[in-house]
């Protein structure tokens, strides 16, 4: 009787599962790469001389490296106030994103009303407005209140709620049982209540979340304080990194260097959050917390 032949090796499934996470990982190490070359070339810019940045063709490692270009770049101009304004306007912001937002969303999720589902299809169409249409409307209110040169159209918006916060928050809550609340409305316990002690815990994954992008998007936010700010003592980091640019030339190691450093805090926000943030990410992990 005859036996069977044994396979080839690159027809066994050990081969073809090897290869497969091969193919999978040279296809994200080379998107890795290109996703981190800009970030490499920011990083190597701001520790090179004016005349290494000129000289062509570019040098993609600095043949010397320049760390008084970091301290340098902060003594030229008051950044240390500026830093402070900028983490004042954002953790404002953060503050407003994750209380209000909450408080919506747990209304729309967890309170039966009339009309609730109509309002939350109204409150998602305002994503469908861009931002530009609202600029001038709300430059003109803002300056009938007389809030211009102030942070208040910075801050103040936060608290008013945003689309797309209110349903990450609302779609995590929905996964919340219902039996957790009815409990708690047995024991006495109004909506502010269950909000403040049983929602907010249960939901730290997803305000973590949205507290990130809430914080990156105040922190990174250039078109708001440009708009707005008009006193140099009230200035953001992003409106201080423009005094490197010039007329005639810009300053490319003191621009980059200043760059590397704004984006250091968002980088670890998101490196100590990082766990809380995939987790607030996954809508069905609401009763995880």
């Amino acid at each position: 009787m005859r036996t069977a032949a044994a396979p080839k090796f690159y027809e066994t499934k050990k081969f073809k599962d090897k290869l497969k996470q091969t193919i999978i990982f040279t296809v994200l190490l080379a998107g890795s790469v290109l996703f981190l070359s800009p970030l490499w070339w920011m990083i190597s810019t701001s520790l090179k001389s004016p005349a290494e940045i000129a000289q062509y063709p570019p040098t993609f490692v600095p043949k010397e490296f320049h760390f008084s270009n970091y301290v340098e770049a902060w003594k030229t101009a008051p950044f240390t106030r500026w830093a402070m304004n900028t983490f004042f306007i954002a953790f404002c912001g953060m503050a407003g994103s994750v209380l209000v937002n909450s408080l919506v969303a747990y209304a729309f999720a967890k309170i039966r009303f009339k009309g609730r589902n109509a309002l939350f299809i109204v409150v998602l169409s305002t994503m469908l407005i861009p931002g530009f249409v609202t600029m001038v409307p709300q430059y003109i209110l803002f300056s009938k209140l007389g809030w211009v040169n102030t942070y208040l159209p910075l801050i103040v918006p936060a608290f008013l709620g945003s689309a797309f916060f209110i349903f990450l928050l609302r779609q995590f809550m929905m996964t919340i049982p219902n039996e957790l609340i009815e409990a708690a409305v047995l024991d006495g316990a109004n909506h502010l209540q269950i909000w403040w002690h049983v929602m907010l815990p249960l939901t730290k994954p997803a305000l973590i979340t949205v507290a990130i992008f809430s914080f990156n998007g105040a922190w990174n936010d250039l078109l708001g304080p440009l708009l707005y700010i008009n006193d140099e003592s009230l200035y953001t980091l992003q409106i201080g990194l423009q005094t490197f640019k010039g007329t005639v030339q810009t300053q490319w190691n003191y621009l980059m260097a200043m760059s590397v450093m704004v984006l250091l805090p968002v980088v670890l926000l998101f490196f100590f959050f990082q766990k809380h943030f995939i987790e607030g990410s996954n809508i069905t992990s609401g009763t995880k917390g």
